[in-house]
């Protein structure tokens, strides 16, 4: 950030700065020059003590113009004035000067300072006054607006960060105190008075939860801290219950020119509603998750007392693709019911069918994501193959292999799914001379979304699948 303050005091051109009452708060050195006194020397004595006006007339055109930009809160301008400067030896020496008085807010933004620029313009005679002194002026006056320039500056970035819609304060010093906070920052905490406080002070209970600490470390290492949904209790006030909120939130060591630390910058949002969702969302899942088990157990209970004895084995059929289901539905609920992992997906469904034989399935490809519905339509396809697999396939065998193996291409936009089911190492095959019901869910599955190929070659079962993710 720059130093506007060690700018001025740089400066060739003499600046002082006056408060309401005229007492001195501050000098250049080259006011000290001009006046060839020390600043130490008229520190809080009122003007006109330390140097006496000629006249009534000088005296009441200075004050004058000081008040005038108290009472307009714009910069005035002194032409000309006499006011004769006291030199080494005691004697009187006349001097004439051009000035410009600049009003300047303090802390609660009360007009209480007023910068004065001199310019000595004792010699200046005549027509080369007029010439010279203006171009004098004019230099004072390109400073003066320069300094203004940069001044607006800074009060439209203050302004931006005050409308910012995340929260953002900046702390000064290592005792980490207020220099600055936005809109959204005082309403996190409520309207506290900040400014001018220590983090300790103004939130003694972030201190207790470690934040203080970790401030502390990132002043002295100048390594940021992220917070993310980092959980932060607001005591308001001693009455009420702690405020829970949770917070994303960054805080960013501030360095001065020499590259030193001077502070930190804390900029974040508050993410209460967000997470409190998430939270809710959650709980509504599992209470579905639960539910749609309890309903799954009370078909498969129906199941088994409609089938009977079951000697045509039905009931294992069904229940197989109910197990597949429950299987589909499982991982999805632990994505919140977005998206389901292919592999995993495959690693259950053949599972569910075949137990410990699932080693004897080699899986590989890219990671996939499936919705939910054509992750459900994968899981009960992949269960009717690994279950033809088990009862003429491959896994009839003990020599028996399944390969399993899938891309992803992109083409015009759209990104194709391509899965390849090969059978190895069962007995000899040959097309069906009736297509079953799992047949049938094997190519008609997909509906509208992709297509399944069965080739039913002597060295094992080939399944090829194509489906638009």
């Amino acid at each position: 950030m720059i130093d506007f303050r060690e700018i001025i005091s740089a400066s060739p051109n003499p600046y002082m700065l006056l408060d309401r009452e005229l007492r001195f708060v501050w000098a250049n050195a080259a006011y000290e020059r001009a006046v060839m006194r020390d600043y130490a020397d008229i520190h809080g004595l009122v003007m006109f003590e330390a140097f006496p006006p000629p006249d009534e007339e000088s005296g009441r055109r200075v004050v004058d113009s000081i008040q005038r930009a108290f009472a307009t809160g714009q910069t005035d301008e002194l032409a000309f004035v006499h006011f004769p400067i006291r030199k080494a030896d005691g004697t009187m020496e006349s001097r004439f000067w051009s000035a410009t008085h600049t009003p300047f807010s303090d802390a609660t933004g009360q007009l209480a300072y007023v910068l004065q620029h001199t310019v000595d313009v004792t010699e200046l005679e005549a027509l080369r006054k007029l010439r010279d002194g203006a171009g004098v002026i004019q230099r004072a006056r390109v400073v003066e607006q320069r300094y203004h320039d940069a001044e607006q500056e800074v009060a439209k970035l203050r302004g931006l960060l005050e409308q910012a819609p995340g929260f953002v304060a900046v702390l000064a010093g290592p005792d980490h105190r207020f220099l600055f906070t936005n809109a959204a920052y005082r309403r996190l905490l409520g309207g506290r008075a900040l400014i001018g406080n220590t983090v300790a002070e103004a939130i003694p209970e972030v201190a207790e939860q470690g934040f203080v600490a970790i401030l502390d470390e990132v002043y002295t290492s100048g390594e940021p801290y992220f917070g993310h949904r980092e959980k932060v209790v607001f005591i308001d006030d001693a009455e009420t219950t702690p405020r829970e909120t949770y917070l994303e939130f960054i805080f960013q060591a501030i360095r001065n020119a020499e590259g030193a630390i001077s502070g930190i910058f804390i900029q974040g949002h508050d993410v209460t509603e967000e997470v409190e969702a998430e939270d809710r969302q959650r709980l509504l899942i599992n209470e579905l998750n639960h539910r749609v088990k309890n309903t799954l157990a009370v078909v498969q209970g129906l199941a088994q007392q409609s089938f009977g004895n079951d000697e045509g084995g039905r009931f294992a059929g069904f229940s197989g693709r109910l197990a597949a289901l429950a299987s589909a539905h499982n991982l999805l609920t632990a994505s919140t019911w977005e998206s389901a992992d292919l592999h995993d997906l495959l690693v259950s469904s053949v599972e569910a069918a075949t137990g410990a034989n699932v080693a004897r399935c080699a899986l590989s490809g890219p990671a996939v994501t499936l919705s939910p519905q054509l992750a459900v339509t994968m899981a009960m396809i992949i269960h009717e193959l690994t279950t033809n697999a088990i009862k003429y396939g491959a896994l009839s065998t003990a020599a028996g292999m399944i390969d399993v193996r899938w891309n992803v291409n992109s083409a015009e936009g759209t990104r194709k799914l391509t899965l390849d089911w090969r059978e190895s190492g069962g007995p000899p095959v040959g097309a069906p001379s009736r297509e079953g019901f799992g047949a049938r869910l094997i190519r008609r599955g997909f509906g509208g979304q992709g297509t399944t190929q069965l080739n039913y070659f002597p060295t094992g079962l080939h399944c090829q699948i194509e489906t638009t993710l």
